[in-house]
């Protein structure tokens, strides 16, 4: 960070620390500036590592600042052409100056970031989500607070994507560039996506889900994170309970993407190859 962002961090969190001072003008003015910053994309809830292999880093400051920022809001009727909305967040605005194709009745909160190139078809996008250009947010997709959406992504129709906002350490739901999330395939809890993963139809990956790699002599169980490039479809498994065996939903890694193909080849491939409904 910036000398300036570090300042502006330590009077966020000592602000939220003392809900006292939140009436200072100081205060106001830190919460402006942080989702300002936010909404252009001059910060994020949370940012890639630099180097391969590390973790993603969650910078809680910018979510004490999201918080902060509903506690200052007032109430008030938001009027957009035909729609009216009654709300304490604005809404976003000028998408051409973005350079971001937005589908009526699209929608993204202020302190949201779009990055030129997205589309928004008819979806929604709440406040401190970060969405890369090249990515689609096809129609009645949701993305929650704080999920971190890369770039060359899709979203297809009726995908949901959790958000969290407290605690506000909690690492958000990331999913890197290159994904492709099949029609109602729902992801929550702070799960991670590694780039390039195909999600089949209604996958459903929630923190304690298990993702079992079905590919080798014996299965690998993974939680919370998809491995790069793999492709996954649902699943069950069985367990027994006092009043008899029941299968439980759980996801499964059938494959990965050929790295000998281009992105969309493999994914083309991908779907064919194990026939993956989307």
């Amino acid at each position: 960070m910036s000398p300036d962002t570090e300042a502006l961090a330590a009077t966020i969190s000592a602000v939220f620390a003392d809900r006292s001072r939140l009436d200072s003008t100081e205060a106001k003015a830190a919460i402006e500036q942080a989702i300002a910053l936010l909404d252009r994309g001059a910060v994020r809830v949370a940012t890639p590592p630099t180097e391969e292999g590390r973790p993603w880093t969650v910078h809680a400051w910018v979510k004490q600042a999201i918080l902060l920022y509903f506690a200052t809001q007032k109430m008030e009727t938001v009027e957009l052409g035909p729609f009216e909305y009654f709300d304490k967040i604005p809404l976003k605005r000028g998408w051409e100056a973005a350079g971001v194709r937005a589908v009526p009745p699209a929608t993204a909160r202020r302190g949201a970031f779009i990055e030129s190139g997205a589309v928004l078809m008819p979806s929604y996008v709440n406040i401190g989500a970060w969405v890369g250009g090249g990515t689609m947010v096809d129609t009645w997709a949701t993305v929650g607070s704080c999920a971190q959406i890369g770039r060359h992504v899709h979203l297809s129709g009726g995908v949901g994507i959790g958000g969290v906002l407290e605690p506000a350490s909690a690492t958000p739901v990331i999913v890197e560039d290159g994904c492709f999330l099949g029609s109602r395939a729902i992801v929550v809890e702070g799960v991670h996506l590694e780039r390039e993963v195909v999600l089949g139809a209604n996958v459903t990956l929630t923190a304690s889900t298990p993702i079992i790699d079905v590919t080798g002599p014996e299965p690998v169980t993974h939680r919370g994170r998809v491995p790069a490039r793999s492709v996954v479809i649902p699943g069950t498994r069985p367990r027994s309970f006092p009043s008899g065996e029941f299968q439980l939903a759980c996801a499964l890694i059938i494959g990965q993407r050929k790295a000998s193909t281009d992105k969309r080849t493999s994914l083309n491939d991908a779907l064919r190859d194990f026939a993956v409904p989307v």
